[in-house]
Parts: structure tokens; sequence; C-alpha cells
């Protein structure tokens, strides 16, 4: 990599972080572009020129966030040996990325309604196929197996993440009662997982 092409890349990484940032401090209302070129102090011509709009700066947000999510989630579930710890591992890690990672979670859950990701779907819709592509070829032969419900692979997601993400929207919203996470870690693996079972 060029000279040229390093600091490029350290402006992205760094209008991302202050990005997050901002969306940490400020929530929606004022997650801004001037907001974020203010913090970051990088120009709003560089920022446009890296990604094109302030929606695409979100948007990269949105799938860094992903990603170091969903990547946690292959890693871990990708080192057990059998399919409960699998699953468990699936969960347990989401879980864990919640409290560790609190800002890119509170992007991630918050951001799925934002106006600002709508021209970004098809980019982002590839990095879930491809992420959640690698969960679904773990399962796969496991199904075959007959160690996990032969369901169709969105219905499985829901059965795994979707008590997950409830949980999560809670805990960072606080819309409802708080959540107690280390309650929900000790929890939910084991009864996610019996939910999966044949």
């Amino acid at each position: 990599m060029s000279p040229k092409q390093q600091r490029g890349a350290a402006t992205v990484e760094h209008l991302l972080t202050s990005a997050l940032r901002v969306y940490a401090e400020r929530g929606q209302e004022g997650f801004t572009v001037g907001a974020v070129t203010s913090a970051s102090g990088v120009s709003l011509g560089s920022l446009y020129h890296h990604f094109g709009s302030f929606g695409g700066l979100a948007a990269a947000l949105y799938c860094r966030c992903m990603a170091q999510v969903c990547d946690e989630m292959i890693d871990a579930l990708y080192r057990t040996r059998t399919t409960r710890t699998g699953i468990q591992a699936l969960v347990r890690t989401y879980l864990r990325f919640i409290q560790e990672h609190r800002d890119a979670a509170l992007f991630l859950h918050a951001s799925s309604y934002s106006g600002h990701l709508a021209a970004h779907a098809e980019e982002i819709r590839a990095l879930k196929d491809e992420k959640f592509g690698r969960i679904a070829a773990w399962m796969a032969p496991r199904i075959e197996a007959g160690e996990i419900a032969p369901l169709p692979a969105p219905l499985l997601e829901i059965l795994v993440l979707g008590p997950v993400i409830e949980t999560a929207r809670r805990s960072l919203t606080h819309t409802f009662v708080d959540i107690d996470l280390d309650e929900a870690v000790r929890e939910l693996p084991d009864r996610i997982w019996r939910s999966v079972r044949p």
C-alpha cells in the first residue's frame, strides 16, 4: 500500500471511529454530517471523497459494526465441538458483544430503522448474506445429521438470534424494564438451544 493509500485508509478509519463516537454521545438526532466533520476534524470534501455521501458513511459504519459482531460469532461457532455448544456460543457471543461494544451495538440496532441506510441496502444485504452464509454452512450438516430441527434458514435464524436481538434492543434503549445481561448470558443459551433441537 502506497503512502497515499495508507493516509486514505487512516482517514476512513478515523471518520468511522469519530462517527460512532458522535452517535454514542448525541444519539440519532445529533448524528449529522456537521457533527461528524467537527468531531473528526476531517473536511466535508474528504468525507464525500471517501464515502460519497453521509449515508455512505453511515452504511460503512453499519457494515463495520455488523462485520465485527458476525466475525466474533463465527469465530466462536467454529471453535466449538458439538452442535449444542455451537448454538450456545452464538447466543453468548452476541450478548457479550452488547456488553463489551455497547456503542457499536447501539448503532447497529438503532440504525436498522434509519433512512441513512436505505440507499445502501444492497451492500448491507451482501455483507449479511456472506456472514450468515457461514453460519448456515455450519448448521447444514448438523441439520442433515438430525442434530438441529430441519427448518428453513430464516426460521432458524429467528429462533437463535430473535430473542438475543430483542434482548439487545431492550438493554440498549431501556424502553422496557431493564434487562440484566449477565442473567441473559446465563439463561438464554441453553433455552435457545432447546428451541432448535429436533
